[in-house]
């Protein structure tokens, strides 16, 4: 298959280098948007084997994979967050045969028999899901991409009903991610994560 791994980045200095590894053993070139970190990220996905797309500032997650899309060549594009555990490289296969085969213009993978806490968001929210797969010219299509922060997964999906795309579900057993209280400490985490759901709602209200 024909697809390039790409991972918008923002301080994930501790989890990158494994999801990098993932995509590489899986036998796709990966490249890694590194938005603006304070950290060595950029340096842990370059020693895994990326190429890493550095922005001097943090544009958030539409903005780091606008830039991103800019050194992809394949026709397909797999999107991943950098803060997973548990991945595999048959994870990321999953995800891409069914856009490979024609069978579906979208796939988005669910969490499911990881850790409870990332569990429970998924069956939840399934639609926020940042692990994807689609046509590159596809992603590169979706307006507002550049602009889009916390509320990124909400646009693509409304932007796939609004196309009539096909979309498939799939489930990613056994793969988590690292909460934002784990990485930031249980208050600043908590007021991340209340910030990114506060521009979920207004993203979706403005849209509903």
């Amino acid at each position: 298959m024909e697809a390039t791994v790409l991972i918008p980045a923002y301080n994930e200095e501790a989890t990158i280098a494994e999801v990098v590894e993932v995509a590489k053993r899986a036998g796709f070139p990966v490249v890694v948007a590194d938005d603006g970190s304070k950290d060595r990220t950029a340096e842990e996905a370059e020693r895994a084997g990326a190429e890493v797309v550095r922005l001097p500032q943090n544009r958030g997650k539409g903005g780091a994979l606008t830039e991103g899309l800019r050194r992809v060549r394949t026709p397909l594009v797999l999107l991943l967050d950098a803060d997973l555990v548990g991945l595999h490289p048959e994870h990321l296969r999953a995800l891409l045969e069914p856009v490979a085969r024609g069978e579906a213009e979208m796939t988005v993978g669910v969490f499911q028999g990881g850790r409870p806490s990332t569990d429970l968001a998924m069956r939840l929210t399934p639609f926020l899901s940042g692990q994807r797969a689609l046509r590159t010219e596809a992603l590169k299509g979706v307006p507002g991409l550049e602009g889009a922060r916390y509320d990124l997964e909400l646009l693509l999906t409304r932007h796939a009903k609004a196309m009539g795309w096909r979309v498939r579900y799939l489930p990613l057993r056994g793969v988590s991610q690292v909460m934002k209280e784990e990485k930031r400490g249980l208050l600043a985490g908590l007021r991340h994560r209340l910030r990114m759901y506060g521009e979920i709602l207004r993203y979706a209200l403005k849209k509903g």
